[in-house]
């Protein structure tokens, strides 16, 4: 039964108020805020239960990384710009001087037609005619086929007929995919000669995790060497390139991002051997295969960051739910409990009435 001052066991000893009813038994018993650690730990809790955990993550690691990056790029490369800027205005000024009988209007025309020219592939420098050079011989033309299939596009050399246009659609509709296929391949046969030289290691007594990191250093290091290293050192000779924009180039143009502002065979001045950009293309296309594995291992190897991440931060939520659970819940604050007295057994109440009358009928009995 139910005294005024709260619940009573049959020993006599006073307990706190139930969760369901104050001191005064009437009103419910105000819940405890819970601490910000609680807290934390159920929202934690309910993130990872509903799979948001790592999508969150995620975006948030992406988002990061672009602010990061754009404000990397606007503090290296601003101040450059504007100095560009200035300069060209100080030379459209100066020609503008030098030859007083050209208008404004005059002199932004020519610089719009010289513009486009240059965007199209042709480069109006030097006193020799370039009408026999074409931007379309065989050579070329197979370097822009492996563009397209590479999904490269520079943009400096594109068809403009309708024909060519047409032509350039259905040709990437399904060499896009036979590129792929392809990619895939050579993708194997590089994976094979990494996979025979681990089993070589192997034969030679070296363990599996050693053999593991040993081929996956062989396999970045010749990789970087022959796609990235080599081919910048022949592109600063041949193109007249600093080494860094030969690496540049170089990784720009394996990672398909193709910006355009360099571009093999096309400084004005220089004479090229034949088949050059012929054999570009072909560096271009087993280049893709490598740096395809490289992205796939860099994309596992950040997956399983993430999954640690998101094991530690499980293995805390744990924790701090488990402590949690170990410590009493109470309805009232430890100052507004009242202490645990021990009441006499003969004490008034209706637990001693209902003892008294049955001890009574027990005796009675005997």
């Amino acid at each position: 039964m139910m005294g005024a001052g709260g619940s009573e066991s049959r020993t006599g000893i006073r307990k706190p108020c139930p969760s369901a009813l104050s001191r005064t038994g009437n009103a419910p018993c105000p819940p405890l805020p819970l601490d910000l650690t609680a807290w934390i730990s159920l929202q934690w809790s309910w993130a990872m239960c509903s799979g948001n955990l790592q999508t969150g993550l995620l975006v948030a690691g992406y988002f990061v990384y672009l602010l990061v990056g754009a404000a990397v790029f606007q503090a290296l490369e601003r101040t450059a710009e504007k100095q560009q800027k200035m300069a060209a205005a100080q030379m459209k000024e100066a020609f503008l001087q030098n030859f007083p009988h050209l208008t404004v209007a005059e002199m932004e025309q020519f610089m719009k037609n010289l513009t486009e020219a240059i965007q199209n592939g042709v480069y109006p420098v030097g006193n020799e005619s370039q009408t026999e050079n074409s931007n379309w011989d065989f050579s070329n033309s197979f370097f822009f086929a492996g563009t397209v299939v590479s999904t490269i596009g520079y943009g400096t050399l594109r068809p403009k007929t309708a024909g060519g246009q047409i032509f350039c659609v259905f040709f990437a509709l399904f060499g896009i995919p036979l590129n792929i296929v392809f990619l895939h391949r050579v993708g194997k046969m590089l994976s094979l000669l990494c996979k025979k030289l681990g089993k070589f290691l192997y034969e030679k007594g070296m363990r599996k995790k050693k053999i593991k990191f040993l081929t996956l250093l062989f396999f970045l290091v010749t990789g970087i060497l022959v796609f990235l290293c080599l081919p910048s050192l022949f592109f600063q000779i041949t193109e007249g390139w600093s080494y860094s924009e030969g690496i540049y180039f170089a990784f720009i143009t394996l990672s398909t991002i193709g910006f355009g502002d360099y571009v093999v065979g096309k400084q004005p001045g220089r004479i090229y051997f034949s088949y050059y950009r012929t054999l570009v293309a072909i560096w271009i296309l087993f280049g893709l295969a490598w740096i395809a594995l490289l992205f796939n291992l860099l994309t596992t190897v950040l997956e399983d960051t993430e999954k640690i991440i998101v094991k530690d931060l499980h293995q805390i939520v744990k924790v701090s739910k488990d402590n949690e659970e170990s410590q009493p819940r109470r309805c009232w604050p430890a100052h507004f409990l009242p202490e645990e007295e021990v009441i006499p057994p003969c004490a008034g109440g209706d637990a001693q009435k209902m003892e008294s009358l049955a001890a009574c009928s027990e005796q009675t009995k005997k």
